[in-house]
């Protein structure tokens, strides 16, 4: 299967948040935001309510400034050409082009908005939704096929 892919902002911001929030340390901010937040207002201690919040949109609004700086990348200006086979995934763009062997990934996950496939822990190709449009079944059932089901985390 063949496909185009226009990587926005709005996808590059659903893929961090979803990279970070699944880390140890996204959680553990968060835990510890919404912890001080109930603590200070059970407390009346408006010192702990104010750092809690702080915590609790600093890391969303510096991943949303982020994806805003990271998408006015020259790769994300033009759309992204995938082929996805038997063999892996090729991504293709301007003549330079990349191929990720399936035995090679590392996980594969969906968010609302997007099917991730991890290619290394901290990178991956970002499959927005909106863009795969009937596709989307097909590429579910390609990753399905080729990769371990125990790194498979996708919700259809």
């Amino acid at each position: 299967m063949e496909f185009d892919v226009q990587i926005k902002s709005g996808d590059l911001y659903d893929y961090m948040m979803r990279h970070t929030y699944n880390s140890p340390a996204g959680l553990l901010g968060s835990m510890v935001g919404a912890l001080m937040v109930v603590v200070g207002l059970a407390k009346a201690y408006a010192l702990f309510v104010i750092l809690g919040l702080v915590l609790l949109v600093y890391l969303p609004y510096t991943l949303f400034l982020k994806s805003k700086r990271q998408s006015l990348n020259p790769v994300f200006q033009k759309p992204l050409h995938y082929r996805v086979d038997d063999e892996g995934i090729t991504v293709s763009q301007d003549g330079v082009e990349e191929t990720q062997k399936w035995g090679d990934m590392c996980k594969a996950v969906s968010t609302t908005k997007s099917i991730i496939v991890y290619t290394t822990k901290v990178n991956a190709c970002i499959f927005p939704k909106r863009e795969l449009k009937d596709q989307t079944a097909g590429l579910i059932q390609m990753i399905m096929t080729h990769m371990d089901a125990s790194k498979i985390k996708i919700r259809q």
